[in-house]
């Protein structure tokens, strides 16, 4: 370890923290700016660097938060073997045992089972020729995406009049990826699903986030407050996660009662709005000075 820390990012000094991006990314981060602006102001050295940047020494840094990492998806095997390579050399945040918790979507079962309120989800795996007239039952309305996926990657939403569309493309994606069918709640087009914001302990703020598909761009409202059965159900879910998180983001829509139900719980890169919510972004810096 005292030969490694010697070694430094080709171009840069020594770092106290490295935010973790991807080499290419679909749009912009909009936290980047915000939180190296923040750590700037409390005295720590940050640079923001590609996971899959093999110029990179992990070692050099005393910290590594993974933020914009959005490209995993597609380098699932790649990424895994960075994780557990940083992992082994820094100090990851969120750490490693929720990251390989929460990569795959099968903690939607495991949450399920633990009696909290999840969207229903039937899990899928790969190649298994399972028929989606079967799966969906009584749903007429229906989301199809993969098990491991970020942002809008190969998700498709079908009603029943087209699920010859979906039985295809759960075929086509399926064939090399676990996939997951889910319905689709109608309260997403009114009240929307609020990405639930937390930082160092607590909840900070939230958005309104519209339906995102594939080729689709994200739209978020400005910060809203959380409604008081929000911030229970999410820290019930948080409650459950195998192991402590820097940050969080549970996105929460209601269900026909109007009860809040996981649609998805963020521990990995999930955009947390920080260029609309100062505080907030204060808070993130300051916990990652302590680290």
């Amino acid at each position: 370890m005292g030969v490694a820390l010697k070694r430094r990012v080709r171009g840069m000094g020594p770092s106290d923290v490295i935010l973790v991006t991807a080499s290419r990314l679909p749009r912009p981060d909009g936290d980047d700016l915000p939180l190296r602006t923040a750590l700037a102001a409390l005295g720590v050295r940050a640079e923001t660097r590609a996971w899959d940047d093999p110029a990179v020494d992990w070692a050099s840094t005393r910290v590594a938060v993974i933020r914009s990492t959005w490209n995993y998806v597609q380098n699932y095997e790649a990424y895994r073997e960075w994780l557990e390579r940083c992992a082994s050399v820094t100090r990851l945040w969120n750490p490693l045992p929720v990251v390989r918790w929460n990569i795959h979507k099968a903690y939607l079962s495991e949450l399920a089972s633990r009696g909290l309120p999840v969207v229903p989800t039937v899990l899928v795996p790969r190649g298994s020729g399972a028929v989606l007239t079967d799966l969906a039952g009584e749903w007429t309305d229906v989301v199809i995406k993969p098990a491991v996926s970020a942002g809008s990657f190969q998700t498709v939403r079908v009603g029943r009049d087209r699920f010859g569309e979906g039985q295809r493309h759960l075929e086509q994606v399926g064939a090399t990826r676990d996939m997951m069918v889910q319905p689709y709640l109608e309260s997403v087009d009114g009240y929307g699903e609020r990405a639930c914001v937390w930082i160092d302990g607590a909840f900070t703020h939230a958005v309104r986030k519209a339906p995102r598909f594939a080729g689709d761009r994200q739209q978020v409202s400005e910060t809203l407050p959380l409604a008081d059965d929000e911030r229970e159900i999410g820290e019930a879910m948080l409650a459950a996660v195998p192991g402590p998180v820097l940050y969080a983001r549970v996105d929460l829509a209601r269900d026909s009662t109007g009860r809040p139900c996981l649609m998805e719980l963020e521990l990995i890169e999930p955009s947390l709005f920080l260029d609309r919510a100062p505080a907030a972004c204060a808070r993130l810096a300051e916990a990652i000075a302590r680290l």
